[in-house]
């Protein structure tokens, strides 16, 4: 019997190119799918039919209600190795095994300062203006150096931006609750002794941490009437993190200089969404893990998956069945 796997919002269009698929051959048969399913609906009649899919990270979620409706999946692989789309309990209720796969740290920390460099030195409006003819030299840039880098979460994304804004020479700050001087210190950065602290002196607040309980909505209005006028926000974690109607008003009102964003309530985002026009905002559709390197890790670490399971001893699970062994 040959199983059906469909990977699923393959924007791109490249995973069958970045990993050898035909390893799989020929007891599984793999489609992708480019255009995203905006409902269950949708994603049951695509891959109703599939006992494997590949998801990429939070992009289509895997709820309770869908699951039920796809009572031939066996083997979920999601790329990166959590997923809080996916409703493990459901999974494993149903008997299904989910599996992940590595996620490198580098990518959304670089994508992280093409947000900050993109805001400081209005790069969007300057070659917007540019190409249709616009003044020459409209606005002025923010320095960088002796600028304070205030950095919200400091684990291994965020160890990386503080490297960064050190060799720009700027001054690194740093919070979380359980951030101890001593990882500060490590990092080459300063514990502020409070949220307030951190975003009342940072010129740059930038946004790495985990979504949770006690971190959903963490900046809301009174966070961001901390800051500084002339700071910018980034946010290329989790959007939840950041009160986004709060944001609106932030950026409308000019409570902060600006904000960049990688992340959104609901992806693809709206057309109508009005974070697409509101000023003072430099938004990208996700791209922080959407590197050729990371992608190729990906696709590849998802065959080695679908091998193992195959094999019956299946690899980075993320939950299982009672009894599966791996």
């Amino acid at each position: 019997m040959t199983l059906r796997c469909a990977v699923l919002d393959d924007y791109q269009d490249v995973a069958l190119s970045l990993a050898d698929w035909s390893a799989l051959a020929p007891s599984v048969d793999v489609r992708s799918l480019s255009r995203h399913p905006a409902t269950e609906d949708e994603v049951v009649e695509a891959v109703g039919d599939c006992e494997i899919l590949v998801v990429m990270r939070e992009r289509t979620p895997l709820t309770a209600s869908l699951l039920a409706r796809l009572p031939r999946l066996r083997l979920v692989v999601t790329s990166g190795m959590r997923n809080a789309s996916i409703d493990l309990d459901a999974a494993t209720g149903q008997g299904v095994t989910v599996c992940g796969t590595s996620s490198g740290s580098a990518p959304p920390a670089e994508l992280t300062w093409a947000l900050i460099l993109g805001l400081a030195r209005q790069v969007v409006p300057e070659s917007t203006a540019l190409r249709e003819g616009g003044p020459w030299q409209s606005t002025l840039g923010t320095d960088l150096r002796g600028s304070t880098l205030a950095l919200l979460g400091l684990g291994r994304i965020g160890a990386q931006v503080a490297a960064v804004g050190r060799a720009f020479g700027m001054e690194v700050t740093a919070w979380s609750r359980n951030l101890t001087e001593e990882r500060a210190a490590a990092c080459g950065a300063v514990r502020a002794g409070s949220l307030e602290e951190l975003l009342e002196g940072g010129d740059f607040v930038s946004v790495h941490l985990q979504l949770g309980d006690r971190t959903r909505g963490l900046i809301g209005a009174p966070e961001l009437r901390r800051m500084r006028p002339s700071a910018y926000l980034v946010n290329t974690s989790r959007a939840a993190i950041v009160d986004q109607d709060a944001l609106l008003t932030a950026l409308r009102e000019g409570w902060i200089a600006g904000a960049g964003a990688d992340v959104f309530a609901e992806e693809p985002l709206p057309a109508g969404d009005p974070l697409r026009t509101v000023p003072r905002f430099l938004g990208l559709p996700h791209l922080g893990y959407v590197t050729r390197n990371n992608y190729t890790a990906y696709f590849r670490e998802a065959v080695e998956d679908i091998a193992a399971y195959l094999a019956g001893g299946p690899v980075r699970v993320l939950a299982a069945p009672a009894g599966t062994t791996g």
